[in-house]
């Protein structure tokens, strides 16, 4: 199935039904008197977070969503039908932009979490609310409200735990594929993978955690290089970060550059992204001498600085690898009681969300601003009145 992670859709709620005009006529009642009922509510637009769906390609190909009208009122002060809600599912994970003011709806992050993004129309009233001691046979009514209509903007960003970091052919790909069922393509050659791909990693009964691997990076992906940072938001939900860098390259580049170019673009896309705790995974191992192993490793610590867990892999060969996800895994149960028992740790992690979460929505915020004023811009028929002047000329 296409991978598709933003889409642009059209919600419409239905309108509510008009009042009715109508008296009461019946046999021996010569004063009757109103009895218009009223109009139904129109029907509402919700989306709902399903967890079986994980991708927008739905949204591709239908993009205009509308909820039912309400009937209109009837005589003998019968209402009319409300129109039916319509709800939409969409992917957990997914964030709501209003495309026209930029103003973020909602960010469905639960399963079954409900959220209302265009709501129905007002039912109108029949004559029978508008009688009165001085109008017995009231004839006004009021019509029923539209009901809203938006454009939306919907984005997907991945559920997971772990997210992989690093240039292409690191070996992101290999090492999610080596220790969960995921099978993303892999190749020899740089960018095999287009999109973000997800596996469970299980260690036991009742025990496992999500890993992400989204496309890699290159030097200047902040400014569009490459497959630019597109991907990178779908980190910003997770908790912990996997640095791959390939220890020995195949055009024997120098893994340090590579690795403070991705820590640059990290720093570029989100500051507070690139505060995650993020772990060293020094890959393809197996390529190296055993003797040329552990001062390679060394080297490039020493030249990135680097104080944090480092880990040795072949993800090729799963060497290292089980070392790897298991200390992934208790990090993440740790983390997690912590912040069930800590309310202070509880509230930081709140707080980096919130921080990534606004710097993402700025970016989307950004981008959308400027596709307006370049779609203004090429409708723009850059002609003026002077354009269309004639000089006639006569000869004598």
């Amino acid at each position: 199935m296409q991978f598709v992670d933003e889409a642009s859709i059209i919600v419409e709620a239905g309108k509510g039904g008009n009042g009715c005009l109508s008296f009461r006529r019946e046999k021996y009642v010569p004063k009757g008197g109103p009895d218009g009922g009223d109009g139904g509510h129109g029907g509402s637009v919700y989306l709902i977070g399903d967890d079986a769906l994980n991708t927008l390609i739905d949204f591709k190909y239908q993009r205009f969503y509308k909820a039912e009208n309400g009937q209109g009122g009837m005589g003998r002060q019968m209402s009319g039908k409300a129109g039916e809600d319509l709800h939409v599912k969409v992917p957990v994970g997914t964030t709501v932009i209003d495309e026209d003011t930029l103003e973020v709806i909602a960010d469905v992050t639960e399963i079954g979490e409900v959220v209302l993004v265009a709501e129905g129309g007002r039912r109108g009233l029949g004559n029978i609310h508008f009688k009165s001691s001085t109008n017995r046979a009231p004839r006004r009514t009021t019509p029923g409200t539209e009901g809203d209509r938006r454009n939306l903007r919907l984005e997907m960003k991945v559920m997971a735990d772990v997210g992989l970091l690093g240039m292409p052919n690191a070996g992101k790909s290999t090492l999610i594929r080596s220790v969960s069922a995921a099978k993303p393509k892999v190749a020899n050659y740089p960018f095999t993978t287009l999109v973000p791909n997800l596996g469970v990693v299980k260690l036991g009964m009742h025990e496992h955690f999500v890993m992400a691997d989204v496309p890699g990076l290159i030097e200047g992906a902040s400014d569009g290089a490459g497959l630019g940072l597109r991907f990178l938001k779908h980190l910003t939900r997770t908790r912990l970060l996997f640095h791959v860098v390939d220890i020995a390259p195949f055009d024997e580049s120098d893994p340090v550059d590579a690795a403070k170019a991705i820590v640059r673009e990290l720093g570029e896309f989100s500051p507070a992204l690139s505060e995650r705790p993020r772990w060293l995974v020094l890959n393809k191992f197996d390529l190296l001498p055993e003797e040329e192993r552990e001062a390679r490793a060394q080297a490039v610590i020493e030249a990135l600085d680097w104080d944090g867990p480092v880990f040795q892999i072949s993800a090729i060969s799963s060497e290292g690898t089980e070392k790897l996800v298991q200390a992934a895994h208790r990090w993440l149960t740790d983390q997690q009681r912590l912040e069930n028992e800590d309310e202070e740790a509880f509230e930081r992690e709140q707080e980096m969300r919130r921080r990534m979460e606004e710097e993402s929505v700025a970016r989307t915020e950004a981008r959308l601003s400027h596709n307006r004023k370049k779609r203004d811009a090429d409708d723009d028929d850059d002609f003026d009145d002077d354009d269309y002047d004639v000089d006639v000329e006569y000869a004598p």
